[in-house]
């Protein structure tokens, strides 16, 4: 059974005081598999967040529909297994983080000792361990974030959805966040995100599609996308002497074309990272 499956979703929005209407989705049709994790990417304006609300029931498409693992995702049963995880989360400042992850779980249903267990274990998955008694009005956009995906989970759901999960985050909390994400792919779990951090998403999604003025323009896996076809990278260590030049000589008499020798770079935030990374 597919995670996620969206069918000619279309959904219009009509202009207040005008005799127009903008199209925001368009044909669209999506299919996550579960146990993955699936990046939807595009400018803004290109229709995820509203795919999103689709997906989630907050708002209803003009035409096709959208099933999590099988029901109509305009029934409240359909979001049972669900987690969320807003762009701009809002919580109460005057909780702590347990007191708010103690909210949400009664939200859920969950009782008394089940959700001490849940709120430790959360806790301790998204390293608020030294703040799980602080009011969440003095928490960093990190830590907050931290404790969006912790409510996210409190129900144990199925599938995680995530809206610019490391929008606003520092690297090293963004990495923190990235390895909670390929965590929860290990626990079996299905992830939905969107973000405009390409590099991130390259890190951790197994599928990606990429959406303009509210159509698919592009999917795949990240191989398949990312491959540049007609070209072969051959990378050397400690290369001797005259050894390019009898490459390159090769290359013309086997009838390709030698295009460019370089040296492998990192990120700019591998950098960052390494600099700013306690010392030891």
């Amino acid at each position: 059974m597919k995670a996620v499956t969206v069918e000619n979703l279309t959904k219009i929005y009509p202009v207040p005081m005008r005799r127009q209407r903008i199209i925001a989705v368009r044909n669209l049709n999506l299919e996550v598999n579960e146990g993955e994790v699936y990046g939807l990417l595009g400018p803004n304006g290109s229709g995820k967040s509203t795919t999103l609300k689709v997906l989630l029931g907050l708002v209803t498409p003009n035409q096709g529909k959208a099933t999590i693992f099988g029901k109509d995702s305009r029934e409240y049963r359909s979001r049972a297994e669900v987690g969320f995880l807003p762009e701009n989360p809002y919580f109460y400042k005057f909780l702590s983080a347990e007191e708010t992850l103690r909210f949400y779980g009664k939200i859920c249903g969950l009782r008394s000792k089940e959700l001490d267990a849940r709120i430790h274990e959360l806790i301790e998955l998204v390293g608020l361990q030294d703040a799980r008694h602080r009011r969440i009005g003095g928490f960093s956009k990190g830590m907050l974030q931290r404790i969006g995906l912790a409510q996210a989970l409190v129900q144990d759901p199925k599938l995680v959805v995530l809206d610019e999960p490391t929008a606003g985050v520092d690297p090293a909390g963004s990495r923190q966040i990235r390895d909670l994400i390929l965590d929860l792919k290990k626990r079996g779990k299905t992830v939905l995100l969107t973000s405009h951090l390409l590099g991130q998403v390259q890190e951790v999604c197994d599928r990606v599609g990429i959406m303009a003025r509210g159509e698919m323009v592009r999917e795949g896996s990240l191989d398949e996308l990312t491959t540049i076809q007609r070209q072969t990278e051959f990378l050397v260590e400690d290369a001797p002497e005259g050894l390019q030049e009898k490459i390159e000589e090769l290359v013309r008499q086997s009838g390709g074309r030698f295009v460019a020798a370089r040296r492998p770079q990192r990120d700019l935030e591998g950098v960052f990272l390494d600099a700013t990374a306690p010392k030891k």
